[in-house]
């Protein structure tokens, strides 16, 4: 008689887990995919391609020079947080071209992590306009690379102009540890604003 297969219980549903579905947001290049693949406690599902000659005046490279791939879809992973919050993760892709697919992706997310890169900060207002078009609410992540310049919290949040309870951390997404973080300052956020929404 054959064995029943085994069955990794880690990828079972326990009914007493709360789903959530997060949003990882941001302009071409900021290191979405990486968060994701720092983050996620499973094999991440990645739609990345090889850059093309026809993207030659299309995708800017200013900061991003040795970018050979990019996100045509959708990047996810599963995150599960302490008390059985089980967070699924949607990279977005962060050019114009892919609007309306960003649109489709962000129906039924509770909130996003804004990633932006302080060489190119203008290039994160397109991306804050559509997740505030969506009503979603978000955290603002600044992705550490070896040559970006530093700037003090307030000064970031007056050249981003975020509202006074938008969590600002800095993060390097390579890292799994400082990658969380992040995504806690998100959960925290939310957890605050649902119980402040239900009073």
């Amino acid at each position: 008689m054959d064995s029943a297969p085994s069955v990794n219980p880690k990828y079972l549903e326990n009914a007493d887990q709360t789903l959530v579905k997060i949003l990882v947001a941001g302009p071409f290049g900021v290191g979405k995919t990486t968060m994701i693949d720092a983050l996620s406690e499973t094999v991440p599902l990645h739609t990345e391609e090889t850059m093309t000659q026809a993207g030659i005046g299309v995708d800017d490279l200013a900061g991003v020079q040795n970018k050979s791939t990019t996100t045509v879809a959708i990047d996810f992973g599963r995150r599960t947080l302490p008390g059985d919050l089980v967070l699924y993760l949607f990279g977005t892709p962060g050019q114009q071209r892919f609007k309306p697919l960003w649109e489709d992706i962000t129906r039924g997310a509770l909130g996003a992590l804004v990633l932006v890169d302080t060489r190119r900060l203008g290039d994160s207002f397109e991306v804050f306009d559509m997740i505030e078009e969506q009503g979603l609410r978000y955290a603002v992540v600044v992705n550490t690379f070896p040559d970006t310049p530093t700037y003090a919290p307030e000064v970031l949040r007056d050249r981003l102009d975020l509202a006074d309870q938008t969590p600002l951390v800095t993060c390097d997404a390579r890292d799994a540890t400082s990658s969380i973080d992040a995504l806690i300052a998100l959960v925290s956020h939310l957890i605050t604003h649902s119980a402040l929404d239900a009073s």
